[in-house]
């Protein structure tokens, strides 16, 4: 199966359980249900999700028993995104090719449908019945998503990078940044797509970690080389918003020819990483290759 067809599945699959999942925008409070419905549902990569169906794909899960970690890692990127483009943040006007939620909205209840998008996140990984492994298992789950969503993760990147802004960092410092702001949550599906499985080998999971942290830094590496090289309405975003904020990224360190080397690097240690895994694991493989390879 291509890449391709892959990711329509994986993407249709993630958007049905979403869907089942969010507060339908005719219960109250409608006003915020209805906001984090706009926050979520629609246009999207969901490279997340997608990453958890390959991970648990690679170890035999069944696709169903990894909706909820699916939907729980969208709900965590999505509530993310819709507090980065806040005022006191980035201050960004367009998301996905749409007006960011505060702008559709106004700026509390972007603040509250990010608020209750991070709960809903974590009472979906405690409560979705189709997940098999035991109870230690889950709470392990339910621990790798906090972690990496917290202030060491996901959130201290974010912070570590509001507080970079129009400083110089040299590349391990860029990679520190990248590795909790962007890299934290990558690991995180990775993790719980393998979490899913019984009697998981500590050592592949290792493996898939390692493989998640690769993958995670060449996407920033590559999403750094699109806000110079792509346009606006390809990106959904604003071309060249890095820039024009003054954020240390790999092109400003490396130059833009050597962002694409140290691009072309990560995706051969992750591939790497799984030398040691069957078949299964072709779609982690293809998703590697399409983080390097996308044009927005």
């Amino acid at each position: 199966m291509s890449l391709t067809t892959q990711l329509e599945k994986y993407q249709t699959q993630v958007e049905a359980a979403l869907d089942r999942w969010l507060p339908g925008s005719e219960i109250e409070p409608r006003h915020l249900h209805e906001a984090m419905r706009y926050a979520v549902l629609g246009e999207g990569k969901r490279i997340r999700p997608v990453l958890v169906y390959a991970s648990g794909e690679a170890f035999g899960v069944e696709s169903a028993a990894l909706d909820a970690c699916a939907s729980a890692v969208e709900m965590i990127h999505a509530y993310s995104l819709v507090h980065d483009d806040l005022p006191a943040m980035d201050d960004d006007d367009l998301r996905r090719g749409r007006p960011t939620l505060h702008r559709k909205y106004d700026e509390a209840t972007a603040i509250l449908a990010g608020d209750a998008l991070q709960a809903l996140a974590f009472h979906v990984l405690a409560h979705d019945s189709a997940i098999s492994v035991d109870a230690e298992q889950r709470i392990r789950m339910i621990d790798t998503l906090a972690i990496d969503s917290g202030s060491v993760g996901m959130a201290g990147g974010q912070a570590i990078d509001l507080a970079s802004v129009g400083k110089s960092l040299d590349l391990t410092a860029l990679e520190n940044m990248h590795m909790h702001k962007t890299g934290a949550l990558i690991r995180a599906s990775v993790e719980l797509g393998a979490l899913c499985s019984q009697g998981i080998d500590q050592n592949q999971l290792a493996k898939v970690s390692q493989y998640a942290n690769c993958i995670g830094l060449a996407f920033q590496v590559q999403d750094d080389i699109l806000d110079i090289e792509s346009d606006t309405e390809t990106l959904g975003k604003p071309q060249g918003s890095d820039i024009a904020r003054n954020k240390p990224t790999y092109p400003n360190l490396l130059g833009l020819q050597g962002a694409k080397e140290t691009a072309g690097k990560l995706h051969a240690e992750a591939i790497d990483c799984l030398k040691d895994f069957d078949e299964k694991a072709d779609t982690l493989r293809m998703i590697a290759d399409y983080i390097v390879q996308r044009n927005k």
